[in-house]
């Protein structure tokens, strides 16, 4: 049974309850705004509230308007939906279009269009989307062991792409089928839904920001990684400029691993640019082939750690 099932019976009892305390008529109704009110997020349970009961006012005041000028008909309702959807629409506040509906259809239920009536529809709305903002705010399920698992696979499966192109660039023999790719982008996706519902369950103080930063880093770094991908394979040849570079590869497979950013990697790039501009010419087509992909290479990891660099934090000062 999930927690947010847990939370709704918990809101629809508390809701029913109290509507019944306060004389409220059709205490039923307060535990079906209750099911309505109940959120996986703190934030989003506060908008939906408030959008609910926006919606739900102006249902009230356009219904009793209707009913009054034009009587209880069927015919009537329907006027009211061409007439007040359309206005949600325009004011964004569609998801409150269901309980106005409710609030409205006691009132023809009711076939009173008063002040005790339409005050009595307001103290529904009071308890039953209040409890549920209350439930809501009360407690969510913490998702900080979740994200920083999420984190440790992300950075596990970029450490196997890593070495597994340093693998092809020693030996281009080696034959790689690549599934690590599609499982790290279905874990980014993952991890920065589980970041963005943590900042929504933060209402004023705490939160990471940096969580969404995070994936966000790790998908414009995998697209990087899926250009080197394209380079790697067009090293058809063995050569020591690929041996070079696999091992920065297998460098930059420990240091995903790490919070902060070191820049080992980029200062060894930067050593084996200046190195490649001291090496004689290719001798073929095919080993100018292989080189230039190699160089190119060598600028797409630069790439991939400027990313790095921006984003991700910085190593903290000695002292």
């Amino acid at each position: 049974m999930g927690f947010r099932v847990l939370k709704t019976a918990l809101a629809v009892v508390i809701a029913m309850y109290l509507a019944h305390v306060l004389d409220v008529k059709s205490p039923a109704a307060a535990g079906l705004l209750a099911i309505l009110g109940i959120e996986v997020t703190k934030k989003k349970g506060i908008q939906s509230a408030l959008h609910r009961i926006g919606a739900s006012m102006l249902a009230l005041l356009t219904g009793s308007l209707l009913f009054m000028v034009l009587g209880f008909h069927v015919w009537v309702v329907g006027i009211f939906i061409l007439v007040v959807f359309p206005i949600l629409h325009r004011l964004r506040i569609t998801e409150g279009a269901v309980t106005g509906a409710v609030v409205m259809l006691h009132l023809f239920a009711y076939e009173s269009a008063g002040w005790t009536a339409v005050l009595n529809e307001i103290l529904l709305l009071l308890v039953g989307l209040g409890t549920a903002t209350l439930i809501n705010i009360a407690y969510m399920p913490k998702t900080d062991k979740a994200i920083e698992a999420q984190k440790q696979r992300i950075e596990s499966l970029f450490s196997d792409i890593f070495v597994n192109m340093a693998k092809h660039l020693r030996d281009n023999t080696v034959i790689w089928d690549g599934k690590e790719l599609l499982e790290v982008s279905e874990e980014i996706n993952h991890g920065a839904g589980l970041a963005k519902r943590t900042m929504e369950n933060t209402l004023i103080f705490g939160g990471d920001p940096y969580l969404q930063v995070y994936f966000f880093m790790r998908g414009e770094q995998l697209e990087s990684i899926h250009r080197m991908i394209d380079l790697v394979a067009q090293v058809y040849q063995t050569l020591p400029q690929g041996e070079w570079v696999a091992a920065i590869l297998e460098d930059i497979s420990q240091s995903v691993k790490k919070d902060y950013y070191t820049g080992d990697a980029e200062k060894e790039l930067q050593a084996l640019d200046a190195r490649y501009k001291q090496l004689p010419l290719p001798e073929s087509r095919e080993e100018f082939e292989v080189r230039s992909a190699i160089l190119q290479l060598n600028r797409e990891l630069m790439q991939y750690l400027s990313i790095a660099k921006k984003q991700k934090k910085q190593r903290p000062q000695a002292g």
